[in-house]
């Protein structure tokens, strides 16, 4: 990526989630992190100052909403395009974003690869420049926002239990095996290692043998930091 860096504001009231935002953000390459904001009055001084291309922008501030915050600012003429952080998955709440602009959503709890792959495709829609050829030009632009379709999950495996499976784990720091993991989603130990096998398959996480038991070890497995 070319040209100036694409300047961005991480707008999040929590000040570790914060900070692990804007470490994210200044990992991909041709984005820059220029300030954090706790909150919506925060960010508006921020932005009345500093020259933002990008809001990273959690929807529940502690003095207001962030669909609220994004349609104040664009009623003051600040231009900067927004990505959505939530864990709502109210699709009201993503109708009323579209309608303001909001050019992407993510989901928390997400990991750093969700979140480049979000702005390079980000850096890949606003690089488009020029008039459009023609109908498969401006369609080749507006898809560069899309997320691909997730690869479907191998049978007898379902997208909700592999995101707990991933929080459990993520959140585990030293590893957890796949008792563990069963006892903290509440399904059976088999069907957690097979959720388990799945994210080492997928290169989201680890497996080592846990020894200091008797007879045979059993496999612990760890997030892989940065996934």
């Amino acid at each position: 990526m070319t040209g100036q860096p694409i300047r961005v504001l991480v707008v999040e009231d929590d000040p570790v989630a914060a900070d692990a935002h804007v470490m994210y953000v200044g990992r991909v390459p041709g984005f820059e992190p220029v300030g954090t904001a706790h909150t919506g009055a925060e960010a508006r001084r921020i932005l009345d100052r500093t020259p933002v291309d990008l809001l990273l922008l959690d929807l529940h501030l502690p003095d207001v909403h962030g669909l609220q915050l994004a349609r104040s600012l664009r009623a003051a003429g600040h231009q900067a395009d927004v990505i959505a952080v939530t864990s709502a998955r109210d699709l009201a709440v993503v109708r009323e974003g579209v309608s303001l602009g909001v050019v992407q959503y993510v989901l928390k709890p997400f990991t750093f690869a969700t979140l480049r792959d979000r702005l390079v495709r980000y850096a890949e829609f606003r690089a488009a420049a020029g008039e459009a050829s023609g109908q498969d030009e401006v369609d080749r632009a507006l898809a560069a926002l899309r997320a691909p379709r997730p690869a479907a999950l191998p049978k007898g495996l379902s997208g909700p239990t592999l995101e707990r499976v991933t929080v459990v784990l993520r959140d585990a720091g030293e590893g957890l095996t796949a008792t563990g993991v069963a006892e903290a989603v509440g399904i059976s130990r088999i069907t957690a290692r097979r959720y388990l096998e799945h994210l080492v398959d997928a290169g989201r996480a680890a497996r080592r043998p846990r020894y200091g038991t008797v007879g045979r070890p059993e496999l612990q497995y760890r997030w892989v930091t940065g996934q």
